[in-house]
C-alpha cells in the first residue's frame, strides 16, 4: 500500500475524526473564546471544546474543536480556559 506524503512524514492530518471523546481518559477541556481576531468561523463569549497539543502550544496556538467538529489551530491569546462541571461537558460532548 502506498503510503501518503503526510503519512509518510509522519505527521497527523485533520482528515482523521476527532468527534466524540474516548470512554476513558481526562476530562475534557474548554476555553472560552475572548476575540475572534476577525476569523468567522470563532463567535466571541462562546466556550469551544479545546484538544492537548504540547507542539502547538509550545508556539502560542491551542487546538478548538469548532462547530463542525473539526479541529483547527488558533492562537491562545484568543481564548481563557475555563474549568467545566461535569454534566455541562457530557452536554458540550453531545453537542
Amino acid at each position: 500500500m502506498k503510503r501518503t506524503g503526510s503519512a509518510a512524514s509522519g505527521s497527523k492530518s485533520n482528515g482523521s475524526s476527532t468527534k466524540g471523546r474516548p470512554k476513558s481518559g481526562p476530562p475534557i477541556a474548554a476555553a472560552l473564546c475572548l476575540n475572534n481576531g476577525g476569523c468567522g468561523d470563532l463567535e466571541p463569549r462562546k466556550i469551544y471544546r479545546i484538544l492537548p497539543d504540547k507542539k502547538a502550544a509550545a508556539e502560542g496556538l491551542i487546538r478548538v474543536v469548532d462547530d463542525s467538529g473539526e479541529d483547527y489551530l488558533y492562537p491562545s491569546k484568543y481564548f481563557a480556559l475555563v474549568q467545566v462541571p461535569a454534566e455541562a461537558a457530557k452536554k458540550i460532548l453531545v453537542a
